[in-house]
């Protein structure tokens, strides 16, 4: 039955013009999938992670750091549609500052640090199906951002959703649409070589790559990590950030005891018994950013070798084949995670770097801080931190989880919240103008108006 399911799906890539490289990558994971494979890691296999570089410790030569960063290229994960704050395109396009998006800040850090230091510094995005289109349109505004022939964009690969009960591909007449995937941002790997874009980098003289997510604003491009990057000859490195009891979550490096390589563990892979380990910030004192640098060549060497195959550990990731309707038929999607190639690499490193390197963007409760006046753009279009301590912020969720249920309770903007320490929503709020959160805010299950001007919360003694 499996094997029927496998040649269906594979048939259905070829179908649909999917590259032949990936469709082995997606065979290699059925495998694991019929198999049982889960990517359990336990916390006997493994030592926590506890000596890494700081950047802060970092020296640079400026000769040095000004030729590497003339061959350095900016990737950006840009495949996401933010459907867990009901968004149906690019997540990149929601307002962020100013009316700016993420996307246009990204462009504007970019074309910031090419003005600051008279480098190429290209620009790529790595779209799905579903975010192509729009972002592209948005990037037209910008015609100073391609360099040379390089593309402003490669398209992630896409590969068919799965039955739970036969591992056939799902059928949706529905949505045909909705029948397909992307395989999680580990394909970008992959995608980088069958769309040709790995070879013309290397072609146009591009030795080294930045990657990060498009909702998280604090990758500007940085000097002083690529120089650090190029001297260690690293083929691979993941910056890190210190964990505090809010990072419980992220996933994390260890030590992988078998064979002593660095390995990334996330909540998914941790056997549900040891969650307590995982979530110890004292045992695992560093959370993975999902911001890593790459050297080309030795990538495109290590692609080469095993045959477009990373081999990086499988995700079975359980969902609905409509995500909006959770009666609809239940379906695998085999997805890997581009941090889980820190194993697959001779040499790999990571780097501890300060935590504005990291401020993403996942839920309404964390746009509304980036909104706030905690923050402020700079001459760099970099998101600066204008308080010592961000507030801690919860929103009611049935109130303002969704974007279109967010944004009508702000019709003015969001409340100041620089002199906030925590700011607790527990109903149905609509604020009015010029709104102050000061020291320990909480607003009842009640509901109601926040009038314009009010001040609200407690401010700290002394």
């Amino acid at each position: 039955m499996s094997t029927e399911g496998l040649a269906a799906a594979q048939q259905k890539m070829a179908d649909a013009g999917v590259a032949q490289t990936a469709i082995d990558v997606f065979s290699h994971y059925y495998g694991q999938l019929e198999d049982g494979v889960t990517g359990s890691i336990p916390e006997d296999t493994i030592d926590p992670y506890l000596d890494p570089p700081m950047l802060e410790d970092v020296k640079i030569d400026v000769g040095h750091a000004k030729q590497v960063f003339d061959q350095l290229a900016i990737i950006n994960l840009n495949g996401g549609l933010g459907t867990s704050m009901g968004l149906d395109q690019a997540k990149s396009l929601l307002p962020v500052r100013d009316g700016r998006s993420f996307l246009d800040i990204i462009v504007e850090q970019v074309l910031a640090a090419r003005r600051g230091t008279g480098s190429r510094l290209p620009l790529i995005f790595m779209n799905s199906f579903r975010t192509r289109e729009d972002t592209l349109e948005v990037l037209a505004k910008y015609p100073d951002l391609p360099v040379g022939d390089l593309p402003l964009d490669f398209l992630q690969n896409k590969e068919p959703k799965l039955r739970t009960d036969d591992l056939t591909p799902v059928d949706w007449d529905a949505d045909p649409a909705l029948e397909w995937c992307p395989p999680g941002h580990g394909d970008i790997y992959t995608a980088l070589q069958t769309s040709g874009l790995l070879q013309q980098l290397l072609d146009a003289g591009f030795k080294y790559a930045s990657v990060s997510n498009s909702d998280n604003l604090g990758t500007v491009p940085s000097p002083v990590l690529a120089s650090w990057f190029a001297a260690s000859g690293a083929p691979y490195a993941a910056e890190l950030c210190r964990r505090t009891p809010a990072d419980r979550k992220g996933g994390h490096l260890a030590v992988r005891r078998s064979d002593g390589r660095l390995i990334l563990r996330d909540t998914a892979q941790t056997p549900a018994e040891e969650m307590d380990y995982f979530t110890d910030e004292h045992r695992h004192p560093f959370f993975h950013t999902n911001n890593l640098w790459f050297d080309l060549e030795q990538m495109a060497a290590v692609l080469e070798e095993r045959g477009g195959i990373m081999g990086l550990p499988l995700i079975r990731n359980e969902k609905t084949v409509d995500p909006a309707d959770k009666t609809s038929t239940p379906v695998f999607q085999i997805e890997s995670a581009m941090g889980a190639a820190i194993e697959v690499f001779d040499g790999a490193t990571a780097i501890v770097v300060g935590r504005d390197r990291f401020l993403p963007v996942k839920a309404t409760s964390d746009l509304l801080l980036v909104r706030s006046d905690a923050y402020a753009l700079d001459e760099r279009a970099a998101l600066v931190q204008q308080i010592d301590a961000m507030p801690t912020v919860s929103l009611h969720s049935g109130s303002y989880k969704l974007i279109q249920d967010f944004e009508p309770r702000f019709p003015h903007g969001v409340p100041s919240l620089k002199d906030a320490v925590s700011l607790d929503v527990q109903g149905d709020w609509t604020f009015g103008a010029d709104v102050t959160v000061v020291g320990d805010a909480v607003l009842g299950e009640e509901g109601g108006e926040v009038p314009e001007g009010a001040r609200v919360g407690t401010a700290s003694a002394g």
